[in-house]
């Protein structure tokens, strides 16, 4: 199975809002990037921005699972204003964790009971489809005709926010114990994606008594945004 995350964090704008059109532009190539993908099931934010860029990477959406961040009374307000908050605390961002809003481990927290109904779920759905979902039609990323993702069966879209994702990527490597591309140091690791960056797991299931158990995981890449570049 593989796992793609795609960040949404457009600085200068509100947490929940519509996407600019600059966002809608990046929405767009992300769809164009990731158009060859047959994805088995995606997962949004609810927050508008993550819907928008969904839709713009789906015609179809198999289902939507809330991924969103809480960010209590910085609810609202703008990425620079949050980092602002930081500084005056003498914090470093994204790790800042405004008054009322989810600490960084109450964010994991989420991030490991996310995981835990994503593997149930697909898991069940491959059972009870035989465990068959048909040939991949074209290379999953264009312009790369390997990653090790030409011959993974089923490939599964989480569309949320870059501080959670920072939360996930650390998580996946420092207690997950992911396996990271060759060169690629944490620091780069644990940065922020840039507005919908793109980052690239491959996690090897088993079912144990029942269940769908992570047996392993492996990170393709983290952070791509050549989609945007151009």
């Amino acid at each position: 199975m593989s796992l793609v995350f795609c960040a949404l964090f457009p600085a200068g704008h509100a947490i929940d809002s519509a996407l600019s059109e600059a966002g809608l532009q990046q929405a767009e190539a992300a769809g164009r990037y990731l158009k060859d993908v047959r994805f088995s099931r995606v997962f949004v934010s609810d927050m508008l921005q993550a819907v928008q860029t969904a839709e713009s990477i789906l015609k179809h959406n198999s289902s939507c699972l809330g991924l969103q961040m809480s960010f209590g009374i910085a609810e609202g307000r703008k990425v620079k204003e949050l980092k602002e908050m930081a500084e005056a605390a003498g914090q470093t961002f994204p790790g800042f964790t405004p008054p009322n809003g989810e600490t960084q481990e109450q964010v994991k927290q989420r991030v490991q009971e996310f995981l835990e109904k994503m593997l149930q779920q697909v898991g069940s759905e491959r059972c009870r489809d035989g465990g068959q979902d048909g040939p991949l039609e074209t290379c999953p990323v264009e312009g790369k005709p390997d990653n090790g993702l030409r011959d993974v069966p089923v490939h599964v879209l989480v569309v949320t926010h870059g501080a959670l994702m920072c939360v996930a990527v650390r998580y996946f490597v420092e207690e997950l114990g992911c396996c990271v591309p060759q060169g690629c140091d944490k620091a780069y690791m644990f940065s922020l994606s840039p507005n919908t960056g793109v980052c690239w797991f491959i996690l090897t299931v088993k079912e144990e008594q029942q269940r769908f158990v992570l047996s392993g995981i492996r990170c393709v890449f983290v952070h791509r945004a050549d989609h945007i570049k151009h």
